[in-house]
């Protein structure tokens, strides 16, 4: 339920703040006063689009604070919401938000003292309260509406039907993409296959990369390589006595003989050995590779070839090897679904049937559930309609065939028959906005004990209607208050009295500035307010004792 609600620099409010009960909470106040600033602050902080004209003239920004304690079922929905989001849970059941709008645009959402998006906040504030008010009223006339309450009321899982419509959606989407692909399927499948065949002829592999570039290279220049690497073995290790080997060997016999006289010399004649052998070493190296070297030129022209062919598949496919086997993998797949084209359309098409099949399965079954429910709704709402003033009013909820869709395959009407002798007609049709309200107020009560969400907001159920039928929504009021809380704005003393918590929204004009307030009323406070519904305020006056009277014949227990 809603705990608090704190509003500070919206419109008319410049600071006031409201706590709420359960049960039945009244708000009151003349035409004005701010009693829907109220209602835009709750829709503020259950996700509403932000508005900066809103802030308080002269203000930075606008802040609302809201805060609910909740348990059961919807405590467990919105700490699922939370743990995606990575919000911080609710410790001891209570759920903080806190917006903020600022005059130059844009604003700021914190949830349990954690930023969060409007997207979040939304998912959250659907969770947990409910708002009513005459543009919501409209909405009942909408099917998608009546479906909702409906399935409600009944307790349908639609899970099992969304599953199945997405299954058909799904295979119908493959079947179409298949059916309404290139027209030619003839010239496509050739020119896939000449690809294919083209890449797969040239048998390409990783060496075609840079290995085949170092190959071709070395085979351009095979004469100066051999040329130079042979008189560089030469050098290092030739036959002449003026090879760098010759020259260290005898460097090593000289300091061998120096050693039997000098005996430090002996690492030296080491030294000279050591490198003796790393040359003959790096000699042999060089020669050996030079005698792999192929500089023959059919060689030459074959690798000429290769690295002209690899060039002429990456200018035309793709710039790397790698990247023409891929797209060589992709073409051959296509090749194949349009050579097995006319199997897969078969396989496709008995796939929708099947699909098709299994949505109206689970459709019928949701329509049994539907019927069933919609004849127990329909008998609970006209004998709450009798309740509100529609003595001879008819109720009736239709479940016909429909499109299949998600939601099954019903269309859903609620069906109205205001006055005797008149056939029932969509609701929409024929309803005034205070007989849809009533209409809606008589199912939210039924639908009570089946919801989840904690809080129903009311904004004006009770307009256009007075006396007895106030008296009767009052009531109403308060029987659904019993299973949520509600919150409910009105201007009929009627139903004002049965609130377990009344709080009057007024407003005064100071410094040139007005400023709305809220305040808590008992006692006496509550009789004067209750009286100034009824048209006279005034200590002692006829209108003070029907507050009275009113008061204590609703027998509200004020919390």
């Amino acid at each position: 339920m809603l705990s608090r609600l704190s509003v500070r620099n919206l419109a008319v409010v410049e600071d006031a703040e409201a706590s709420f009960c359960p049960g039945l909470n009244v708000i009151t106040g003349e035409t004005g006063s701010g009693k829907s600033v109220l209602k835009g602050a709750l829709e503020l902080a259950l996700g509403a689009r932000a508005d900066a004209s809103a802030v308080r003239e002269g203000a930075a920004e606008a802040r609302v604070e809201a805060e609910f304690n909740l348990s059961g079922a919807a405590l467990s929905a919105v700490a699922e919401v939370l743990e995606e989001a990575d919000l911080p849970p609710c410790e001891n059941g209570t759920l903080s938000i806190r917006r903020t709008v600022c005059a130059s645009g844009g604003g700021r959402i914190r949830v349990n003292d954690a930023s969060a998006t409007g997207r979040t906040l939304r998912r959250i504030g659907s969770l947990v309260a409910d708002l009513h008010g005459p543009e919501d009223s409209r909405a009942m006339a909408d099917g998608s509406v009546q479906r909702r309450l409906l399935d409600s009321y009944a307790g349908a899982d639609l899970s099992a039907c969304a599953a199945a419509w997405s299954a058909l959606s799904s295979a119908r989407k493959a079947l179409d993409s298949l059916k309404n692909g290139v027209a030619d399927f003839a010239a496509e499948a050739e020119s896939l296959r000449w690809a294919v065949d083209e890449i797969d002829a040239a048998s390409l592999t990783e060496d075609d990369e840079e290995p085949l570039s170092a190959r071709h290279a070395a085979a351009a220049h095979a004469a100066e390589i051999v040329e130079d690497a042979s008189a560089a073995a030469e050098a290092l290790d030739g036959d002449g006595g003026s090879s760098a080997a010759a020259a260290l060997l005898e460097a090593e016999n000289r300091l061998a003989a120096a050693a039997r006289h000098f005996p430090e010399a002996a690492e030296w004649r080491e030294a000279a050995a050591s490198a003796v052998a790393q040359i003959q070493e790096l000699a042999r190296t060089v020669t050996d590779a030079v005698s792999r070297i192929d500089a023959d030129p059919e060689s030459l022209a074959a690798l000429d070839e290769r690295v002209s062919l690899v060039k002429r598949l990456k200018r035309k496919y793709a710039p790397t090897v790698a990247e023409i086997l891929e797209l060589r993998d992709a073409k051959a797949a296509r090749l194949d679904d349009i050579e097995h084209r006319a199997e897969r359309l078969e396989a496709l098409e008995k796939e929708v049937a099947e699909a098709e099949k299994r949505v109206r399965a689970e459709g019928a079954a949701l329509s049994a559930i539907r019927r069933k429910a919609a004849k127990n709704l329909a008998a609970a709402v006209t004998a709450g309609l009798h309740g509100l003033g529609f003595l001879k009013s008819g109720f009736s909820v239709s479940v016909e065939p429909g499109e299949p869709s998600s939601c099954g395959c019903d269309e859903i009407r609620f069906m109205f028959a205001p006055n005797p002798g008149e056939p029932a007609r969509p609701l929409g049709e024929i309803a005034s906005s205070g007989e849809i309200a009533r209409v809606m107020l008589a199912a939210e009560s039924v639908l009570a004990e089946h919801g989840s969400v904690p809080t129903l907001f009311f904004d004006e159920m009770d307009s256009n209607i007075g006396g007895e039928t106030g008296r009767a929504v009052g009531e109403r009021l308060r029987e659904t208050a019993k299973h949520r809380q509600v919150i409910a704005i009105t201007h009929l003393p009627q139903s004002a009295v049965f609130g377990d918590r009344h709080l009057a929204v007024s407003k005064s004009v100071s410094g040139g500035r007005t400023r709305a307030r809220i305040d808590l009323l008992e006692g006496d406070a509550l009789v004067k307010e209750i009286a100034r519904m009824l048209g006279d305020s005034a200590e002692g006056s006829a209108a003070a004792a029907h507050a009275r009277e009113l008061i204590a014949s609703a027998g509200a227990n004020r919390k």
